[in-house]
């Protein structure tokens, strides 16, 4: 049971990074409020947290 949370754990920390590497304290914010406004069930703040990565994923492109 510990080795699949341990898994867990160690991809989500990883893919973090990688957001903060790559878009910077914004796109780590915005993974935040994405991954707790999914935990707490809040449309409003995973909505807000969805819009935050998806403009700086499309920003260079516009």
């Amino acid at each position: 049971m510990p080795a699949p949370a341990l898994l867990s754990a160690t991809l989500a920390l990883g893919f973090e990074q990688l957001v903060q590497w790559k878009y910077g304290t914004a796109g780590a914010l915005g993974l935040l409020l994405f991954t707790v406004g999914l935990k707490a069930k809040s449309p409003a703040v995973s909505s807000v947290g969805a819009i935050l990565l998806a403009v700086l994923l499309t920003g260079p492109a516009i």
